[in-house]
């Protein structure tokens, strides 16, 4: 079974990556805080591949959205070695990989809430299963915000590293933009591909493809 040999490398690679950053993150705090949708969502996608598995697409976006938050977690978000890169090459005034991660947040849960919804036969026009995926992107990521801001309440100072502002008075907004172009990028650019693959559930949707 091809899909799941490649689910089963994806996530031992995942797991060694976790363990490597867990080693000797830059804040341990912050590192659990930023890894923790990594070690909710693995558990969740193995218990649900068999009744419910995922097309290879979002597969291997999951797969990439989990290797930029351990990044994040390892260094900070504000301290990534290639968002420093990027900084220095485009002159930038911040790091911007935390605007990667906010990208990636759209984008992947906009899929999987097409998914569901699609294949839960909750939505079937197209122009309003798309509306709505965007709209669950977006709920996400207020609801991030939301935990930052809970966070910033409880930890005070202590939450600086988590919170990644790096002195941006727009961050938050900015933030939800990426989110925005993440999920408007999945149902626009994305949709041919995620479409073919979503096909091969549409008579049998508990079949994994082999």
């Amino acid at each position: 079974m091809k899909q799941e040999n490649g689910l089963l490398l994806a996530a031992a690679l995942i797991v060694i990556a976790l363990a490597v950053s867990a080693i000797h993150p830059f804040d341990r705090l912050t590192w659990l805080m930023e890894v923790m949708p990594v070690l909710i969502a693995l558990p969740l996608l193995a218990y649900t591949y068999r009744r419910f598995p995922l097309t290879n697409l979002l597969y291997c976006l999951i797969f990439i959205h989990a290797l930029i938050l351990i990044g994040g977690g390892t260094y900070t978000y504000a301290r990534v070695p290639v968002g420093n890169w990027v900084q220095d090459l485009l002159s930038l005034a911040r790091n911007p990989y935390d605007k990667l991660g906010h990208f990636w947040q759209g984008l992947v849960p906009a899929l999987v809430a097409k998914e569901i919804l699609l294949r839960g036969k909750y939505v079937s026009g197209q122009k309003m299963l798309a509306f709505l995926s965007i709209c669950v992107a977006m709920a996400i990521s207020a609801w991030y915000e939301l935990i930052e801001w809970w966070a910033a309440l409880i930890m005070g100072q202590g939450a600086d590293e988590f919170l990644g502002t790096q002195g941006d008075q727009w961050d938050t907004q900015s933030d939800m933009w990426l989110a925005f172009l993440g999920a408007t990028v999945a149902m626009v650019l994305l949709a041919g591909l995620h479409n073919r693959q979503l096909r091969q559930f549409e008579e049998s949707p508990g079949t994994v493809e082999k």
